[in-house]
């Protein structure tokens, strides 16, 4: 059986969430509107046309939710602040907005919970986005004086930061597949994106080392064992390919200040122009990566298709999500990305939705717990292997807002009844109690 101290002394668990996706108190205290705003609030964009307007009301109920965390027995807690919370415009500032933050960063410390703040988690200031949002070079400005507000606000407290949440998905699902916001449907539109996000990444650790002497920051993104769906020669070379455009698109420019070869060819004719200085910026050294870790992907080589490839379905077990359930793909891309880029690496995601049901006032998912363990083994396995593997947040402390999918999906360790937002410990969070304690 798997112990806590099997883990370095120094390793750090914890839980992790996103600001829209918990907080609520959507127009109150001056908060302006987000994109996740106006999309959820747009007919047949999301699940039952569900919106973060209350969500688990975290912004009234953190401190329930701190001393849930103090219960389990964690060690950090990784959340988002939101941009258009503590400037509603984009560009002025909310005291109101700033002021939740430190009374929830002290509540923390008071109950030695280690703060991992992450600037960005999807949630653009509407007021930005008509500006251009992602596809305006400015945005970049607007978001280095945002870190730079926030490192002055924060920073004497807060040693732990990350700049964007998985650029990969503001960028394409925002601007290619239309499933996230703004809800655009256009490839190039997700390249420029994609490039904006990466400056504003690189203008924000600028301002970091500018601010704050006595701290570390880096980058989120998700990461996905890609691999070929069947055999053919054709299919392999598209598995390689992807994985250039999702892994390495989002890693290669901020570790060697270039993006990787195969895919600015498969990209050549989008007129994406990237300036020698756009990537100095972008590859401002960082001091860690996180890892946003849940499934493999499967590609095959597809001529009817204009990027001349298709996912397919695996026949691994399933979350509630529809993603496959594959450890060892965690295994891979730890020692892929140490091997790669040489960094130390934070696991800032890794979890699973279910079909968490109250019974007797119990939820048993049993199904998260193997889960878990599973992750767990293959995490330690990887630092036994020389991986610099530093901590390990779980998503999500408790269920919430799962973007497009509104209330339809339970990721949480802890259960939310979204009709009294009271909330039941799992049978994985009281695992997870007894786990830390081992």
């Amino acid at each position: 059986m798997l112990k806590r101290s099997d883990f370095p002394k120094e390793f750090i668990f914890g839980t992790a969430t996103a600001a829209y996706q918990i907080e609520g108190a959507a127009k109150e205290d001056g908060r302006g509107p987000s994109i996740w705003d106006v999309f959820s609030h747009t007919p047949g964009k999301t699940f039952n046309g569900d919106t973060g307007d209350i969500a688990c009301d975290h912004y009234h109920r953190f401190r329930e939710d701190v001393a849930i965390m103090k219960d389990i027995g964690l060690d950090a807690y990784r959340f988002s602040i939101s941009w258009s919370r503590v400037m509603p415009d984009g560009k002025n500032i909310n005291q109101k907005g700033l002021d939740f933050y430190n009374r929830l960063v002290d509540e923390l410390l008071e109950n030695d919970i280690v703060p991992f703040v992450t600037l960005y988690h999807w949630d653009l200031p509407y007021a930005l986005y008509e500006k251009g949002g992602w596809l305006n070079s400015d945005i970049a400005m607007y978001f280095r004086a945002y870190a730079t507000l926030m490192f002055n606000e924060l920073g004497d407290r807060v040693k732990h930061w990350i700049t964007l949440n998985e650029p990969w998905c503001s960028s394409f699902l925002g601007y290619y597949t239309g499933e996230h916001a703004p809800g655009h449907k256009n490839l190039q539109e997700a390249i420029i994106a994609a490039h904006n996000l990466l400056r504003s990444h690189g203008h924000a650790v600028q301002a970091f080392r500018e601010e704050i002497k006595d701290g570390h920051v880096g980058l989120t993104n998700v990461v996905m064992k890609v691999e070929p769906g069947d055999s053919r020669p054709e299919s392999f070379l598209m598995a390689s390919l992807v994985d250039k455009i999702v892994n390495a698109w989002f890693h290669d420019p901020v570790v060697f200040g270039k993006y990787p070869e195969e895919a600015v060819k498969t990209y050549s004719d989008l007129g994406l122009t990237v300036f020698e200085d756009e990537l100095n910026v972008i590859s401002t050294p960082i001091d860690f990566f996180g890892v946003n870790y849940y499934t493999r992907t499967l590609v095959v080589h597809d001529e009817n298709n204009p990027m001349k490839f298709s996912y397919v379905q695996g026949d691994l077990p399933k979350t509630e999500m529809g993603w496959e359930i594959y450890p060892q793909g965690l295994f891979d891309m730890l020692v892929y990305l140490k091997e790669r880029y040489r960094l130390p690496l934070y696991i800032t995601e890794n979890g699973m939705a279910g079909p968490d049901k109250v019974e007797n006032g119990k939820i048993k998912d049993t199904y998260r717990i193997e889960y878990l363990e599973k992750h767990f083994e293959k995490a330690l396995e990887a630092i036994n292997a020389g991986v610099n593997l530093k901590g390990y947040f779980i998503w999500s402390l408790i269920d919430n807002f799962e973007w497009a999918y509104g209330y339809s999906k339970r990721f949480g360790i802890v259960y939310v009844d979204y009709n009294t937002q009271k909330r039941i410990p799992k049978e994985s969070a009281h695992w997870l109690r007894e786990f830390l304690k081992s």
